[in-house]
């Protein structure tokens, strides 16, 4: 028997051609009214629930932002020298005087550049346009839901993709991954509107939004490739042939929106570029295949720092198929994995007869498949993967509860779908007990409550089945809205508390302080609360303590750094967080710095992101991130300073580069850091150790 599902009949509408579209176009007032009614065949409610979605996101994305002042500064760094240098905007160079680049591609920062070119260097125009970039990735995902699935299962999707903990996080901050998970989805809007009927035009732009994801974050947006390949394979509505033809021009345009600036930069002279960052050749094939490539897979990334290993995991903690629920990455993201799976694996199972081209299958195989290879891939890794990672798994989570849920929903009155339902519910409540629990003096009621309305939900949910009909379908409402609510309580209170806290630094972390993450706290490693970065401990964004480290292990790095290099930092930073130079400094380095071409160097970049954001000048980054890059050599860092390009050199870097993370002791930022030393004076400037590159010692 064919099965087939009420929600998929919900198309769209085609849209007017000829002169009905020149009539549609030449009325804005008809446009506004649309805007605001929708579609005709949709219920009033639909569109004011959407744009209510969408203005609620917009609030949680924005409201406060500007506490955490420049959030990871390695990037706002990069995006104030891109605003001030064309060659540093386009290669993402950390500084104007473009000595390296930061260690991804610069897609990302050309939003921010911009941004900061309009709007000026503030940390609003830093981290405005990840939240809008967060916005529209939530209108998107609902619009994609909605081209084949009903309001209810669009607002659904993206109201739980909204609320994702990791979400707020990361679309309140400057990483990267917030211009990925927008191109990512917007990839599997053009999957989907090829799928309809066979579109060559629209499969070609999944590659192209695919592609341009690779100028985000490189590798990891290709995880989403399989599952938009196989939808289409299997459900496009036209010959095997011919749809192996549109996938192979999909690939070749998913190759050229990503490899034209890998060309750039590789064929140009390494004389005429910055060095490139998180590479140890210069090359950015070295870069995309191995510290950003497969070195994040088997754990070979040479010049990372050393990860924290795990029981039977990798450097950076223990991997298995378990890993999303950990401490780590469980209170980030995986609030409704358990209900996805459930809900995603039973419509399929249901729909097992379909057609060939049926929605709904090939809507489960796209986002199921989005977040299977996705979580699978970030589980196995051995190598660097931080729990923020986890915000590409939000949309296809949102996504197959969505549609999974509401499939489910209009066949309620079966058993098996029912019973479906009542499991996927369970799992959720009892899920979200257990990562409330990690937290069990953080709003202790929020446990019980959810139990309370999970437990009636199940238990309401299997008993409709013996009631008439016609009430079953009266209390349809009521049970709807109190199972909704039972599952998304969990992860909205850690949403709203994610964005009430400030968080700067390089491994962000979302939801209470204690929820999880390395050294047990959720803003660990100088990603907020718990270790360094901000306003809950009364230290600037970005700040740090009066011995120049953040409070934490950036600090700790920025400490030993500065015993190192002879004198504490007094502000500089460290590994993972930026410092705040002191008023004193600052006045020095910003003397006659049109004189140099780099007021100041330090070994590794969140070091001199914080003086770089502070004077405005460009600062050079010894070593790059890590400070482990192999550049400049001594000799190179000599020929600089015979030629009078550099004023001072700050100790109290990273101290990466030394003998720390598998780095060698005899490294390029080790050598430069003895050189200076013993042939010149140092000084004490607000604190912060300094040696003027001017005047050698006598």
């Amino acid at each position: 028997m064919t099965t087939t599902f009420p929600d998929q009949a919900a198309g769209v509408p085609p849209a007017p051609v000829g002169p009905a579209a020149a009539q549609v176009r030449a009325s804005p007032a008809r446009w506004a009214r649309s805007l605001l009614r929708g579609r005709e065949a949709d219920q009033p409610w639909v569109r004011p629930a959407l744009l209510t979605l969408l203005t609620g996101t917009a609030l949680l994305y924005i409201w406060g932002l500007g506490a955490s002042g420049w959030a990871n500064a390695f990037y706002s760094a990069a995006a104030q020298a891109g605003s001030t240098s064309w060659k540093a905007f386009f290669f993402g160079s950390s500084d104007a005087s473009n000595f390296i680049t930061v260690d991804k591609p610069p897609a990302s920062l050309w939003v921010t550049d911009l941004s900061v070119r309009i709007f000026g260097l503030n940390p609003w125009s830093m981290l405005v346009p990840q939240a809008l970039e967060g916005v529209a990735a939530v209108g998107v995902l609902y619009a994609t839901i909605r081209r084949w699935f009903s309001p209810g299962a669009a607002l659904l999707a993206g109201a739980v993709f909204a609320l994702t903990p990791v979400a707020v996080l990361m679309f309140r901050f400057n990483n990267p991954d917030s211009l990925l998970v927008l191109l990512l989805v917007l990839g599997a809007y053009a999957t989907v509107r090829a799928v309809e009927n066979a579109s060559t035009r629209w499969i070609v732009w999944a590659g192209v939004f695919v592609g341009f994801g690779f100028l985000a974050k490189m590798m990891q947006t290709f995880l989403v490739v399989p599952a938009f390949a196989l939808t289409y394979l299997l459900a496009a509505p036209t010959s095997f042939r011919r749809r192996i033809g549109q996938l192979l021009l999909s690939g070749a345009a998913m190759i050229v929106a990503a490899g034209w600036w890998v060309a750039a930069v590789e064929l140009l002279p390494t004389s005429s570029r910055p060095y490139i960052g998180g590479s140890q050749n210069n090359s950015i094939l070295n870069l995309i295949f191995g510290y950003n490539g497969f070195g994040r897979l088997n754990g070979n990334e040479a010049g990372s720092v050393g990860g924290m290993g795990g029981a039977g995991g990798g450097r950076w903690g223990a991997t298995g198929l378990t890993r999303m629920f950990n401490s780590e990455m469980g209170g980030q993201v995986s609030w409704l994995i358990p209900a996805a799976l459930i809900l995603g694996v039973g419509a399929l199972a249901l729909g097992w007869q379909a057609p060939r081209t049926d929605r709904t299958r090939a809507a489960l195989v796209l986002w199921g498949g989005w977040l299977v290879v996705t979580g699978l891939t970030l589980s196995l890794a051995q190598g660097i993967i931080h729990p923020y990672y986890t915000v590409a798994l939000a949309p296809a989570i949102g996504a197959v509860v969505g549609i999974g849920g509401t499939s489910l929903w209009r066949r309620r009155d079966r058993l098996v779908a029912c019973l479906i339902l009542a499991a996927a519910l369970a799992a959720t409540t009892a899920w979200a007990y257990v990562l409330l629990n990690r937290t069990p003096t953080w709003h202790p009621w929020l446990r019980p409550l959810v139990v309370i309305l999970g437990g009636a939900a199940v238990v309401a949910l299997i008993l409709t089945l013996m009631l008439p009909a016609p009430l079953a379908r009266r209390a349809a409402a009521v049970l709807a809205a109190v199972s909704i609510v039972a599952g998304v309580t969990g992860p909205a209170a850690y949403a709203v508390d994610t964005a009430s806290v400030a968080h700067s630094g390089a491994i962000p972390s979302a939801g209470p302080a204690g929820s999880g993450g390395p050294g047990g706290g959720g803003r660990a490693f100088g990603g907020g609360r718990a270790f360094g970065g901000g306003a809950p401990q009364g230290i600037p964004p970005g700040g740090t303590t009066a011995q120049g480290g953040t409070g934490g292990l950036g600090g700790g790095f920025g400490r030993q750094g500065g015993a190192r290099f002879g004198g504490g930092a007094g502000g500089i930073g460290g590994l993972l967080n930026a410092g705040t130079p002191s008023a004193a400094l600052v006045a020095a380095l910003k003397a006659d710095a049109a004189h140099y071409t780099w007021v100041a160097a330090t070994v590794g970049s969140n070091s001199a992101a914080g003086v770089q954001l502070a004077t405005g000048d460009p600062v050079m980054a010894i070593g790059g991130f890590n400070g482990t890059d192999p550049t400049p050599t001594l000799a190179q860092f000599q020929e600089y300073v015979r030629q009078g390009k550099i004023h001072y050199f700050i100790g109290g870097g990273t101290g990466m580069g030394m003998g720390m993370g598998g780095s060698q002791s005899d490294s390029p930022a080790s050598a430069i850091a003895a050189w200076v030393q013993q042939n010149f004076s140092p000084a004490t400037i607000g604190g912060t150790t300094v040696y003027d590159l001017t005047r050698t010692s006598t």
